[in-house]
Formats: structure tokens, sequence, C-alpha cells
């Protein structure tokens, strides 16, 4: 894909270029942020997502026996949380890495969950401060990831309350951005136009959207695989249920789409209101470099809320995603704008209701 000179792959701070390749390889998109960010937050940044994208790897391989996958991530979550962890913890950690990787039918999965012991020193190599933020927001998403593999055993289960809903997006991408806060608000004084609250208000509700966001384009994955993320006390004003919302994703059946449509609707709408609080911290961040890596994950999924909007509930029995040719579109939108906070708002009320491409 080719980019805009903006976006042109430069060292990450604290990563090797294996490390690196590999972290592109891992990301599409979130990549494209880690390499805008300042130098000052920018390993940390990259640090944390490696691990816990190693971390989602072993909560989302639903092929491998549960119990296997729980061990490895009790185990990883130790490992992270140690100074230095002991012989006999990187003994078990390797050897169950290694024999994780030999299962995995994903190319990037294999290498990243090979590297893994190689990455985990990462840590060391931070700041102490900045290096507690980054085990404190793994700490947060592990526990997610191991709420998510103990809910969804076998057969078909589903949340039970849009509180159970909040409490997983806060606990696996809400947290993230109050992680992002914490990070700049430590290594980057006056970094904002907005007080520090206020900043962590907007990137708890950025993060929970980008969830939603995910939740409802996987949605047709997650549903063949037994996991419904619709709550059943929302189903259940509509007349449906978790039953009905998974056979709906195989079969597209007509009346279950008629009724889904105002439950679909509401939950675009309730991602897009996120998604636009993310865009208001964004837009009051003063570095450019924080405000383009910032506004960019807001930027993508506002299109890809615009095609699933497009779609409509037919998108729950597919897979929607933002095409290549739009993505190097919009990052060239981005870099010529160069992350101008007007530019920014405007490209994403465009985006919101671009339906082309």
């Amino acid at each position: 894909m080719q980019e805009s000179p903006l976006f042109h792959r430069a060292p990450t701070r604290g990563l090797s270029p294996q490390q690196r390749k590999l972290l592109s390889r891992v990301s599409r998109s979130f990549d494209l942020s880690i390499r805008l960010l300042p130098p000052a937050v920018q390993g940390p940044v990259a640090i944390g997502y490696l691990l816990a994208r190693a971390t989602d790897t072993v909560a989302d391989t639903s092929t491998l026996p549960l119990p296997e996958r729980q061990v490895l991530l009790e185990v990883l979550s130790s490992a992270i949380a140690q100074d230095q962890p002991n012989e006999e913890t990187q003994h078990h950690l390797a050897r169950l890495t290694r024999q994780f990787a030999a299962q995995q039918s994903q190319p990037h999965e294999r290498a990243l969950m090979q590297a893994l012991p190689e990455c985990l020193p990462l840590l060391a190599t931070l700041t102490e401060s900045d290096r507690g933020l980054v085990r404190k927001v793994l700490a947060l998403i592990t526990q997610g990831q191991a709420l998510d593999m103990t809910r969804f055993g076998n057969g078909l289960q589903a949340l039970n309350t849009e509180q159970e809903l909040d409490h997983y997006t806060w606990l696996v991408a809400g947290c993230v951005g109050e992680f992002w806060t914490d990070l700049c608000i430590q290594n980057l004084p006056d970094f904002s136009r907005l007080s520090a609250d206020e900043m962590l208000t907007l990137a708890r509700q950025y993060g929970m959207g980008l969830q939603r966001l995910n939740i409802l384009r996987d949605a047709h994955e997650d549903l063949t695989a037994g996991r419904c993320y619709w709550p059943r006390e929302t189903l259940s004003t509509a007349g449906l249920t978790p039953p009905m919302l998974a056979e709906l994703a195989s079969t597209g059946r007509a009346e279950t789409l008629q009724r889904i449509a105002p439950l679909y609707d509401a939950w675009l709408d309730h991602t897009h209101s996120q998604l636009a609080a993310g865009m208001r911290y964004a837009m009051a961040l003063k570095p450019w470099r924080l405000r383009l890596a910032s506004a960019l994950p807001a930027l993508i999924g506002a299109k890809t809320l615009a095609l699933l909007r497009e779609k409509g509930p037919e998108a729950l029995t597919t897979h929607i995603k933002m095409s290549r040719r739009d993505l190097r579109g919009l990052l060239w939108q981005v870099a010529l704008g160069w992350g101008s906070p007007a530019r920014l708002g405007r490209l994403f009320e465009k985006l919101s209701s671009d339906t082309t491409g």
C-alpha cells in the first residue's frame, strides 16, 4: 500500500527491526498511529501493544482447548507483572509459547508467539513510571480476556446486561484510552487544551467505542464461534434471543433482520457518539503528531461505521472492513491537512456519512 511520506517507516523507539516488522504485521491500522507518536510515548505504547496483542492471541484462539489457553494467559500475565521472572517461570513460559505457536494457523500470530520470550524483556527498557503504566493497563486487558474465556465456554453464550457490555469494553479498550492519556500526562507536559480529568473521560469513551465497533464488525465470526456480545436484555426488547441472532449470522433470515434493525441502528449511533468523543479528545491535543496519531483510529472507525450503516443488519452475516484503497486515500487526506483540528473534524463528519468506495 502506497502511503503518504508522513507514515513512512522509521525505527520505533525501543524495538528491534525484527520486532518493528512484527508489529506492523499484527496490526494494519494501529501501527500507523504508533509511527506518528512523539518519541517520548512511542516506546511504551509499542511495547504495550505487542504484549497485549500476544495475550489477545492466546485468548482468541478458540480452536485450542480452554484450559491450555487459561494456563498460558496466567503464566504470561505473571511474567509481565515481574521485574525479573525467575528461571523456572522463563522456562515454563518459553515451553508453553513454543507449543502454542506450533498450533497457530495464522503465520503472523505464530511469529508473534515465537518472538514473545524476546519481547518481554522490552519492559525493562522503559522508565519505572512508564513500565508501571504498561503493567497496569495489561493487567486490566488480561482480566477482560480471562473473563471472556470463562464466559464463552461450550456452546452459544451471551452477555446478560448493558452494564456487562460497558464493563467488558472498558476492560479491554477503555482502559487503553486512559493509559494513553496517563502516558501523555507523565511525559508530555501541557499536551492538551482540556483538563486531565476531561481528557481521561473522553479517552475512556473513545476506547470503549472502538471496541463496540470491533464487536459489530466481527459479529458474524463471533456468533459463529458461540460468542454473543449483544446483551440478552437488549435483544429481548425486540423479541430476540442469542440463538436467533446466531441463526441470523448464518442464514440472513429476513424476519430476524427486520427485528434487529432498530437495535442495530442504536448500536451504530452509540458507537458513533463514542468515536466523536475520541475526535474531541484528538482535537484538544497540542502536539500535531500526537493529534494525528490519536485521531486516526476515529477516522478509520467513522468510515467503517458508514460502511456498516450502508450494509444494514445484513452486515451481521459477513465481515465488513475498510478497503486498502479507502485507507490509502484517508492517509493522504490526513497528511495533506497536517493535523489541523478543524480539518480533522470536517474529515470525521465526511467519513461518517461517506458510503462510496
